[in-house]
């Protein structure tokens, strides 16, 4: 009895450890239990057909019952199958040649091997199982924007749980450079995407993808979540800045108004989620012209060269204007670049006078006092005489032609000392 009692207290936790399970309904539960106990069966008895298992997920237990013919005591052939008739009246003296018999087979049948390796095969479905209900479960919400509950911070990922226990994963190069997070605190990100891996799940999300900008804009505009407005196209440095382009299918409706709000109340949560993310709205148009001139505001455009076939623009500026459209380190230029899917290349607009100037000097001209090197690297970015490369604004000099700032100043010293009276 001792024997029994032992195996039944190991069966009974098996079903303890499963019947609080996280991703698993309890339909397929039950289901993955009795097919087990079924398999176990067949590999005992032969046949698994005369059996009846109950499984009961809510107590953390099971019953399996065995159903017999009943048959003359000199006729029994097969005993799984059948029961002499001297048998079946000693469960109840009732019992008739023909009928059928069910009794309850206890676990001491198994014996204490069979209980283990079911124990094991039980654990490895169930974990099969949870994986595959994981990544179903976030497979459908990639693009969505979850909240979850910081569990752990590492250096270079933090770990989450969600509502159900689900670990989720938020790497560094996904987070927003001002975040700062603590445990237990409420996270929310877009899922970025679920990766896996021999069959193990891992669910990654972002806070640096444009997506999440644009799910942002969905919960606080109801006209984007009602289809009035459209997000065309948005540009994003995180926690920086960003350009947004939207459209509007209603002529009453003022996409850039809408998405705003009255005095900012739209999207100032937005830009508080963002760590003061600076985000610019404009008005989406498919004249490419009209669209570049908006991405680069505040700036004042004066006039535009399109080269469709490159996909670069030319924009010409007042001077005072060039500080304005390249923006600080080069933000605002590079965002109206990745808006508009051009290459920008800006130069200051030459007034009457500089076009009376002498005439213009190849670059080669100068090979006695600027290295080689620094002239095709120049030249590489389509300025191949000194007044171009003085009409370009030095901030495009340095990143674009990949100078040091030294470099740049020395060139250009060299080329307006050629044009000093």
């Amino acid at each position: 009895m001792a024997k029994k009692k032992k195996e039944t207290v190991s069966l009974i936790d098996t079903f303890a450890e499963f019947k609080e399970l996280k991703n698993i309904d309890k339909t397929t539960m039950v289901s993955v239990l009795e097919e087990s106990f079924r398999n176990v069966i067949a590999k005992m008895f032969g046949t698994d057909e005369n059996y009846d298992v109950i499984v009961n997920p809510d107590k953390g237990d099971l019953e399996i019952y065995r159903n017999r013919k009943v048959v003359a005591d000199d006729q029994l052939a097969d005993p799984n199958m059948e029961i002499k008739l001297s048998d079946a009246r000693k469960i109840d003296a009732s019992y008739e040649v023909g009928e059928e018999v069910t009794d309850e087979v206890p676990y001491s049948k198994f014996g204490r091997r069979l209980i283990l390796t079911l124990r094991q095969t039980l654990a490895s479905k169930i974990l099969e199982l949870e994986k595959d209900s994981l990544y179903n479960k976030y497979i459908d919400k990639v693009g969505t924007v979850v909240s979850a509950e910081v569990y752990q911070v590492w250096k270079k990922e933090i770990l989450l749980e969600d509502d159900d226990k689900n670990e989720l994963f938020l790497p560094k190069t996904e987070q927003i450079p001002s975040d700062f997070f603590r445990k237990g605190e409420t996270v929310r990100a877009v899922v970025a995407r679920v990766e896996n891996t021999n069959n193990n799940p891992k669910i990654i999300l972002s806070r640096t993808s444009p997506v999440f900008l644009e799910r942002l804009f969905e919960a606080e505009v109801p006209e984007i979540m009602d289809g009035l407005i459209t997000i065309k196209k948005i540009a994003r440095i995180p926690g920086e800045r960003a350009k947004i382009a939207v459209e509007s299918y209603d002529d009453r409706i003022d996409p850039v108004g809408a998405c705003v709000g009255v005095k900012g109340s739209r999207i100032h949560g937005i830009v508080r989620e963002l760590r003061n993310e600076n985000i610019d709205v404009i008005n989406y148009t498919s004249n490419i012209q009209l669209f570049i001139q908006r991405a680069l505001s505040p700036a004042k455009i004066s006039s535009i060269v399109l080269h469709e076939e490159d996909r670069k623009a030319e924009v010409y500026l007042k001077p005072e204007e060039v500080s304005l459209a390249i923006g600080k380190g080069g933000m605002n230029i590079k965002l109206a670049s990745m808006l508009t899917d051009y290459t920008i290349d800006v130069f200051r607009e030459l007034d009457s006078n500089d076009q009376q100037d002498e005439e213009d000097v190849a670059l080669e001209e100068f090979k006695d006092e600027i290295d080689g090197w620094v002239i095709d690297a120049i030249k590489s970015i389509g300025l191949d005489t000194a007044k171009a490369v003085l009409n370009a604004p030095r901030e495009m000099l340095i990143e674009k032609a990949d100078l040091e700032e030294s470099t740049v100043d020395n060139v250009l010293k060299i080329l307006r000392a050629e044009f000093e009276d």
